[in-house]
């Protein structure tokens, strides 16, 4: 099932009403807003320039990494004390997780964006070997050429 074309405009406003209602009663410390609202900012520099691959691939690994730290800032601020959480501290708690799960998804179309802007991100684990591979080499400069020094075993020509 192939999820429809979503533009980048779209996820960043989702994503930043949600942290500005996840902001609302400063549950949260103000790195949890700097973080969230300094990635938006690196995704408003992928809107602008369309064709920087560099902007979408910052935008990209900017939400990554906003992913584990509200997953820190949510376990680490969260008050599992019903009486001291009112319906807005609730609000706005929930609107923390709720931002937090649509970031894979928002992740995953980022970098499907990431592919159509041209961009390669091949993960190779694997053994590498230190040295080159020689066996499929085949110079293409040279292909035809006569050898550049003569064979030693023909014996020189004497002039008439």
């Amino acid at each position: 099932m192939e999820l429809p074309a979503v533009n980048l405009k779209a996820i960043i406003l989702v994503h930043w009403l949600l942290t500005v209602w996840g902001c609302m009663n400063y549950m949260f410390p103000a790195s949890y807003a700097w973080g969230n609202f300094s990635v938006l900012a690196v995704g408003i520099w992928a809107i602008v320039q369309r064709d920087s691959l560099d902007a979408i691939m910052m935008f990209l690994t900017g939400l990554l990494l906003t992913v584990l730290t509200d997953i820190i800032h949510i376990s680490v601020f969260y008050t599992p004390n019903s009486n001291y959480l009112t319906d807005v501290k609730r609000f706005s708690i929930g609107m923390a997780i709720f931002s937090l799960l649509l970031k894979p998804v928002s992740c995953y179309l980022v970098y499907r964006m990431y592919r159509e802007r041209g961009g390669e991100y091949t993960l190779n684990i694997g053994v590498t070997r230190a040295g080159r591979d020689c066996s499929t080499y085949e110079p293409i400069d040279q292909q035809d050429a006569p050898p550049q020094w003569s064979d030693s075993s023909k014996t020189a020509q004497q002039p008439y």
